[in-house]
């Protein structure tokens, strides 16, 4: 059966955070923000909540794939020419507060190499997509992608999606849908990011 693609408020935030941080455990982003304490997972929980409470507060699409097993793969999107709103930038300190200056340190370097090759052209932002790791290889991933370019390409002010990914092997994957690579940057010798770009119209 095919997973169904719903648009989730933010009633569903901890459903959506549950999936994410599952799927994003051992990003390479997630590793060097936060580091390697001992209560990891419950700092992971803490910073993958900040990103989907940044989307509901702005009212920015949240993306859900449900299958029998109820939520099983989540995609955050925005547009990178929206301010912040004032509960926004109080829930921001509010985490820094709780993770640390290092942690935010940390945050604001990766934060600095993605715009260093970030597209200029108004367009949608993929900001986090994952798929829990029993519900892999199930499409769900490749639904949730459409529904992304579906939003870039009914907004007349949108040229396109982008998106980064720290993973090399994930650049083929995307390249299979569309995307380029715009550019890379590394991050603080730790890591390299990829920006890539999807233009609308793509098929």
């Amino acid at each position: 059966m095919a997973a169904d693609i719903v648009s989730l408020e933010r009633e569903h935030v901890a459903d959506v955070v549950s999936v994410l941080a599952e799927a994003f455990r051992d990003y390479p982003v997630m590793r060097y923000v936060l580091g390697s304490p001992d209560d990891y997972v419950e700092r992971l929980d803490r910073l993958v909540t900040f990103f989907v409470m940044a989307r509901a507060i702005r009212g920015e699409p949240i993306l859900g794939a449900t299958g029998g097993g109820g939520l099983e793969a989540a995609a955050l999107v925005s547009r990178p020419d929206i301010a912040s709103p004032p509960a926004l930038d109080a829930l921001r300190t509010q985490v820094w507060t709780e993770l640390g200056d290092e942690a935010r340190a940390r945050y604001e370097c990766f934060g600095r190499a993605t715009a260093r090759t970030a597209v200029a052209e108004p367009h949608v932002h993929l900001n986090m997509i994952g798929t829990r790791r029993a519900a892999r290889g199930l499409g769900m991933g490749r639904r949730l992608l459409d529904a992304v370019h579906g939003i870039s390409e009914r907004d007349d002010s949108s040229t396109g999606i982008s998106l980064t990914t720290e993973v090399a092997a994930n650049l083929a994957l995307y390249e299979h849908f569309g995307y380029e690579i715009v550019g890379s940057s590394a991050v603080d010798s730790a890591f390299t990011t990829w920006t890539m770009y999807r233009p609308d119209g793509v098929s």
